[in-house]
């Protein structure tokens, strides 16, 4: 991934929005990473990933509750806090 400056960015942002078409684009403000700009084919792509690994986990979570695996809904929020914080790891 092509990382770029906010200032370059903000004076080249015709090129970076083309060069954006073909990869995501870093853009780092006082050295440190602030933003990256991604053609709108894959943040549509990401959301949709985003939100089938959502109602994967519900699913889980569902099933959980109907395999009497867990017993009101408090259990399940905990044990889906679980999961997702151990996803994200």
């Amino acid at each position: 991934m092509e990382i770029c400056n906010a200032s370059d960015a903000k004076r080249e942002f015709g090129e970076i929005l083309l060069k954006a078409q073909k990869e995501p684009i870093g853009i780092n403000k006082n050295g440190k990473p602030v933003a990256v700009m991604l053609s709108v084919s894959e943040y549509e792509e990401l959301q949709f990933l985003k939100a089938q690994w959502l109602k994967s986990e519900l699913q889980k979570g569902l099933d959980d509750l109907q395999a009497d695996r867990v017993k009101n809904g408090q259990d399940v929020i905990s044990l889906q806090r679980k999961r997702i914080t151990n996803a994200a790891v």
